[in-house]
């Protein structure tokens, strides 16, 4: 079993930053891919970014590329979601999830993913 749980959620003004924070602990599993991922109010939840085991290899999603870098401390057993110049439309809970599968072509997919965290609330106001 792994745990997963997120943290550095809140309330920024458009045009600001924030970092995220995913703490993994349990049976983690070290080739496997991590991802972020949100849902936003209404609407169905979608991909944000990945990352391989090595840090070496990572996939944005077109809304976030050049504004979000993810990445991984493996001594930490953490991943980061950097976000900057945030948006509005970036208001959203951001989980992040662990892969059952290395890094190959990028995960994207919420069944690629095993294991969740409950989220962190991230609002960005215009």
């Amino acid at each position: 079993q792994v745990q997963l749980v997120e943290s550095g959620g809140g309330l920024v003004q458009a045009g600001g930053s924030l970092r995220l924070s995913c703490a993994a602990s349990g049976r983690t599993f070290s080739s496997n891919a991590m991802g972020w991922f949100r849902q936003a109010p209404g609407k169905e939840r979608e991909f944000v970014a990945t990352i391989s085991w090595s840090g070496g290899s990572t996939y944005y999603a077109d809304s976030v590329k050049g504004r979000f870098t993810i990445s991984r401390d493996n001594a930490k057993n953490t991943v980061y979601l950097q976000m900057n110049s945030l948006k509005p439309e970036d208001t959203a809970v951001y989980s992040c999830a662990q892969s059952y599968k290395p890094f190959i072509n990028g995960p994207v997919r919420e069944y690629e993913y095993t294991y969740w965290g409950q989220g962190t609330q991230v609002t960005v106001s215009s």
